[in-house]
């Protein structure tokens, strides 16, 4: 290999990581495998990989402790009955839809994310105890009690808006992870690229990721009003035969 050729085989990661999740097989040990196989492909050697995997969990050891405090006391609120007080909250609202609700949560999490404040939503913290109830609360106020399939539908809608919410959003902020990252690799690479550059041309990306998942929440709306906005029928009565009249 040449050295203006840059080496690319510890993209070979990447692959890993993608087989691993299709394949469904255990987060964890395919995070793990895909660290190995990364460093191996620099170039490491074995003690060289257990040095940096033994380096990177001292500098988390606080992490779960970072995750876990939060997950106690959203949990202490939910047994408390935040999701009913945000269920009773929104349906005062009679103009709010499904739809309505996450395209605005899907704004204010793009906005939020390109600040470099991607702690403000989650699934945890916000999709399960506040966003999804929200979705079903405004969808039980115009349509009445909901089947299990909707409701599941409406939030797999409500993690999906926060996924493209902080995914596109995080991308136009300058000290993101990603934008270091790629700066780099391109630097490495003989490309010298300002990381401002880079983080500004994830706007247009951000703006038609918003575009696009908005008009799918508007054909959620659509979509919710079509399945139980209709009237039962109602059944047809049996004639009665005619040798039954007269008897």
């Amino acid at each position: 290999m040449t050295p203006d050729i840059p080496h690319l085989w510890p993209l070979i990661g990447v692959a890993v990581i993608i087989a691993g999740f299709v394949l469904r097989f255990n987060p964890m040990l395919v995070v793990i495998v895909t660290a190995i196989a990364t460093a191996a492909a620099a170039g490491f050697g074995p003690m060289a990989i257990l040095t940096a995997i033994g380096s990177g969990f001292i500098k988390t050891r606080n992490l779960p402790l970072i995750i876990l405090l939060p997950l106690a006391v959203i949990g202490l609120l939910e047994r408390h009955g935040l999701r009913q007080h945000a269920q009773n909250w929104i349906s005062r609202i009679k103009s709010a839809t499904a739809g309505r609700l996450l395209i605005v949560y899907l704004a204010a999490r793009e906005l939020t994310a390109a600040m470099g404040l991607t702690s403000l939503g989650g699934h945890p913290q916000m999709v399960r105890p506040l966003l999804a109830p929200m979705a079903e609360g405004a969808t039980e106020t115009r349509y009445g009690k909901l089947p299990d399939r909707i409701r599941h539908k409406l939030r797999a809608y409500a993690a999906a808006t926060d996924n493209v919410g902080l995914f596109f959003g995080e991308d136009i902020f300058v000290a993101f992870g990603a934008i270091v990252l790629m700066t780099t690799f391109l630097h490495e690479a003989g490309i010298d690229v300002e990381p401002l550059h880079v983080a500004m041309w994830g706007i247009p990306t951000a703006i038609a990721a918003f575009i696009i998942h908005a008009w799918r929440l508007r054909r959620l709306d659509q979509a919710l009003a079509r399945e139980l906005d209709g009237k039962p029928e109602v059944p047809a009565v049996p004639s009665v035969p005619a040798t039954q009249e007269g008897r």
